[in-house]
């Protein structure tokens, strides 16, 4: 069977959250997209510490679109270097799994 995923990103602003997220799920690429923040990151960039808020964006997807939604967020993404992870969810309601697998048809 299909599995569901999970993937992360994150945007400066809410504007670009909302327009990936809707983008994703528009397209199909997603079942759902969630924005969470602001929420604060720290991490090194061309080796320089730095502290930025940003939005957290979290994508339910079913596997089979895992590379085009990679490649579609890779290409609408605002940053040079944009996070994307994605890992498989173990444990999903069946019901929930039919949705996302329906939803990203």
């Amino acid at each position: 069977m299909t599995a569901m995923m999970i993937g992360w990103t994150t945007t400066e602003t809410r504007q670009e959250a909302e327009r990936l997220a809707s983008g994703a799920v528009e397209c199909r690429l997603a079942a759902c997209a969630q924005i969470a923040g602001p929420i604060t990151s720290i991490y090194t960039w061309e080796d320089k510490l730095e502290k930025n808020t940003e939005f957290r964006l979290v994508f339910k997807f079913a596997e089979p679109k895992a590379e085009k939604l990679q490649s579609w967020i890779l290409e609408n993404h605002p940053y040079t270097t944009p996070q994307w992870v994605a890992v498989k969810a173990d444990k999903v309601a069946p019901d929930y799994l039919e949705w996302v697998l329906r939803a990203c048809r």
